[in-house]
């Protein structure tokens, strides 16, 4: 079993994405509050299309958050597996990467 680094790539995409949607909710919200007192045909009707953008933004942004759960929860398991599997390599793995990181940091010195 091998975890890629292009899926972890990716969860972090989605979770940035996760991030950011929630900024545009957050301000698409305040924008609804600051224009509550203006008044036109033009306005409520543009209040209302944010209102309905809001709310489906809104819902891809609780889809994309629990896809992105599910994916963690899946990796966390997949690796779980793997370790239980193969504890030697585990270890092995883990203290290469120590060894590298260890690496890095002195020679930052």
């Amino acid at each position: 079993m091998n975890i890629g680094s292009a899926n972890v790539e990716g969860e972090v995409s989605k979770e940035k994405l996760v991030q950011d949607l929630r900024v545009v909710v957050s301000d698409a919200e305040e924008l609804l509050r600051a224009t509550a007192s203006l008044a036109g045909e033009k306005v409520s009707a543009a209040r209302e299309r944010i209102q309905d953008s809001l709310a489906a933004a809104k819902e891809r942004l609780a889809d994309v958050q629990e896809h992105v759960a599910v994916k963690t929860k899946q990796a966390a398991r997949v690796t779980d597996e793997y370790v239980h599997e193969n504890p030697w390599k585990a270890v092995g793995i883990a203290a290469g990467a120590g060894l590298i990181v260890g690496m890095l940091i002195s020679r930052g010195r």
